[in-house]
């Protein structure tokens, strides 16, 4: 981007971006879903009129479509249910889902044991008529999560218990007359044989490697009788994120001889740095909040949602793999889990002692600079020391695989990729900017009377979050699909009691991200509000090719740096004149971000049609939570790095290149995950998919930890 000289410094060029076709608010649609269907092109009858055809999936399938798939679920259940009455009753489990519990009886957010208001809770969903009778040891809690929706009477905490039927009949013998006559019903009671536990990798791996003779076919490389040591299959891991680690893991435990190589520094040199930063202004370019060991979800919120399936066995491993390396395990029963920086960083350094008790080669300050290709396949990787330039001081090593486990702001290795003619496609993504209220404000606002109870994260009351979706804003059907006449506007990142932290890995550019420690204690409540963008938005940028969405966000952040006046300072702006169109001239609220803010058109950042959609959805907001349009709210920019702009083309059941043999790109830079516990899981599936192709491993890994994600298209995170 090109920047002009004027008598007081830096100004803006023109901004060169054409608008797309302009939006229409829309102000009557209501809450929907982040990512719009995908419907087809309408197709014009003879009479002129539109004929749309989709299969309708989730929430917006026909009623019709939704009453048989309840009497097949409610069918399903019946026939996994022992009779009424029978012996096969005598022993199981019974899940017993949305026991809701009054937040006034409850003992908190951090019980997770079974209290006499959720054994009332039981009482009422098997109909047993004295609670304080049933026997605290034959319930499990599952899940717990806290619910302050306007539509209830009150607040509550809402529970998943596990009942152990044999250890409650050994206690209470006359609860059998309950447990016989249960019935199960979709959502809320479902009958298990057995219970459903799922280990931890590092336990899952140690108790099964004995031979080709256990369940998942491992091959006994400990001992060297089938793979001796010095013909074990070497394997570079490029990037120490989640993927990065949960494939190094799996790779290390099968007996591959890996090198994990990481081009930061580890978690207690990065935090020295990262505190450089905060202090004085010194940028380490490969050491930051988003290069160095963890990756960039290290000094976030640590959050632990996602949306391929909270309790599938992949997730359970990973969540239990993380408590096996010093997370908490309220973790496993949180409805909304996360950690925190001050969790994250001894968990990070746990998991690093383990690999290299396993023999796992970790390096950190290497960059991979290049990728060593004969053929059409990789056979090595050149690797310098991150902090020379590239290109000096170069090392050649050689691999039999090499896993991509690199994260969204490794701009450099997209371009390498590029070199080598790697298939890759523009991604979809998101931008806008980060919104910062006091935490005192969204508690009031959220809990109403119950706010007090917070207590800066100490109190009974989870600090309160929100969650927002929306789509505004309408195009010409005629030129384009119907799943694009809208933009969804949705927060992203929220962090309740955190704060806005620079993510930049170039002094040139700006980018912002949240984070938060563990107890959430800080005074502030921010999240980035963001628009989705698509390929057609890369438009001005088609000659970079598959990294336009690279382009299109450098434009921003360039731009977002020079509205900042330079030296990490943030372009900031009250909400209400954002929404006004008018520059803050009086004084600024007060902001979590340490290297300071300056009054900034914000408004005049991106293109109308992204400012428009974060205009309209602001007030639709603020409709839902009155009082989050305030002159105590403040608008940062800019958020760019919401997911990578591009994906990697990956074979579905190998994980490897489609166009370059020996290459396995995984995680979020790969275009695969959004998040911490999306890309641990996908380094985990491509481990095992590698060991299998290294012979060192046999087995079906969809038989014990279920089947991975679609590998193809639109990919959950």
């Amino acid at each position: 981007m090109a920047l002009a000289a004027s008598s007081s410094g830096l100004r803006l060029a023109p901004f060169s971006l054409p608008p797309p076709h302009p939006l229409r608010a829309n102000p009557s649609r209501g809450l929907l879903h982040a990512a719009t269907s995908s419907f087809p092109r309408p197709r014009r009858c003879g009479c002129g009129a539109a004929v749309r055809c989709a299969k309708r999936t989730g929430k917006r399938r026909y009623p019709s479509e939704k009453k048989r798939l309840d009497r097949r679920h409610k069918e399903l259940l019946r026939q996994a249910t022992p009779v009424e009455g029978s012996e096969g009753r005598e022993s199981g489990y019974w899940r017993l889902s949305k026991l809701a519990v009054p937040a006034s009886d409850d003992p908190g957010k951090d019980f997770t044991g079974i209290s006499l208001p959720l054994l009332q809770a039981i009482a009422k969903a098997i109909k047993f008529p004295v609670a304080s009778m049933l026997p605290d040891e034959a319930f499990t809690v599952i899940r717990k999560s806290f619910d302050a929706r306007k539509v209830l009477k009150e607040p509550q905490f809402t529970y998943t218990v596990d009942m152990d039927v044999k250890k409650l009949l050994d206690m209470e013998p006359r609860a059998w007359d309950f447990v016989a006559r249960l019935e199960p019903k979709p959502g809320a009671v479902e009958y298990m044989p057995k219970e459903k536990l799922a280990s931890d990798l590092v336990s899952m791996l140690n108790a099964t490697n004995k031979g080709y003779d256990n369940e998942l076919g491992i091959r006994d490389n400990h001992n060297g009788s089938i793979c001796p040591q010095d013909k074990k299959p070497r394997v570079a891991v490029i990037g120490s994120g989640p993927s990065g680690l949960f494939a190094s893991l799996v790779l290390g435990e099968l007996g591959a001889e890996v090198t994990l190589l990481e081009r930061g520094q580890p978690v207690e040199q990065r935090g020295r740095d990262i505190g450089a930063l905060a202090v004085r202004r010194i940028l380490q370019s490969e050491s930051n909040f988003c290069f160095g060991e963890g990756g960039a979800g290290t000094w976030s919120d640590g959050k632990l949602v996602t949306r391929i399936g909270r309790n599938t066995d992949g997730v359970q491993a990973v969540m239990k793999t993380f408590v096996h390396f010093g997370a908490p395990p309220n973790i496993l029963v949180d409805g909304k889990p996360h950690l925190g920086t001050d969790k994250l960083v001894p968990l990070l350094r746990n998991f690093r002692h383990h690999l290299r008790e396993l023999g796992v080669t970790i390096r950190f300050n290497a960059r991979v600079d290049d990728l060593i290709v004969e053929d059409g396949q990789v056979k090595g990787i050149a690797v310098s020391d991150a902090e020379l330039q590239p290109g000096s001081g170069i090392q050649k090593l050689s691999f039999d695989a090499v896993v991509l486990a690199v994260g969204h702001s490794a701009r450099d290795t997209y371009n390498m990729l590029q070199q080598h003619n790697v298939d890759m496609s523009p991604k979809s993504f998101a931008v806008g900017l980060r919104i910062e209220h006091p935490q005192e404000l969204i508690n009031s606002i959220q809990y109403s009377e119950l706010a007090a109870e917070v207590q800066k994260g100490r109190g009974r009351i989870p600090v309160a979050d929100y969650k927002i979706v929306k789509s505004v804003g309408e195009k010409d059907a005629e030129e384009l699909d119907i799943a694009e006449q809208s933009r969804s506007c949705y927060s992203f990142c929220m962090c309740p009691g955190g704060q806005v932290v620079l993510t930049s890995t170039d002094p040139s550019e700006l980018c912002i991200n949240g984070m938060s420690f563990s107890r959430r204690a800080s005074k502030w409540a921010n999240s980035a509000l963001v628009v989705t963008i698509s390929s057609h938005d890369f438009k001005p940028f088609q000659s970079h090719g598959p990294l336009a969405g690279v382009e299109f966000q450098r434009e921003f952040e360039r731009r977002a740096a020079v509205m900042g006046g330079g030296n990490f300072v943030v372009p900031a702006q009250r909400v209400t004149d954002f929404i006004s169109n008018r520059l803050s001239v009086s004084t600024l609220p007060p902001s979590s971000y340490r290297l300071g803010v300056r009054p900034a058109k914000l408004h005049e950042l991106f293109p109308p049609y992204i400012t428009e959609a974060l205009q309209q959805s602001i007030i639709m907001i603020d409709r839902e939570m009155p009082g989050f349009v305030s002159s105590e709210a403040l608008l940062h920019g800019v958020e760019t790095r919401t997911s990578s702009p591009l994906q990697i083309s990956r074979h579905g059941e190998t994980y490897e290149s489609t166009s370059l043999r020996g290459l396995y790109p995984i995680g979020e830079g790969a275009g695969y995950a959004g998040g911490i516990l999306s890309a641990a899981v996908d380094g985990m599936y491509c481990g095992f998919a590698l060991a299998k192709q290294l012979s060192l491993f046999r087995g079906d890994i969809e038989s014990f930890l279920g089947k991975a994600q679609n590998q193809t298209g639109f990919v959950k995170y």
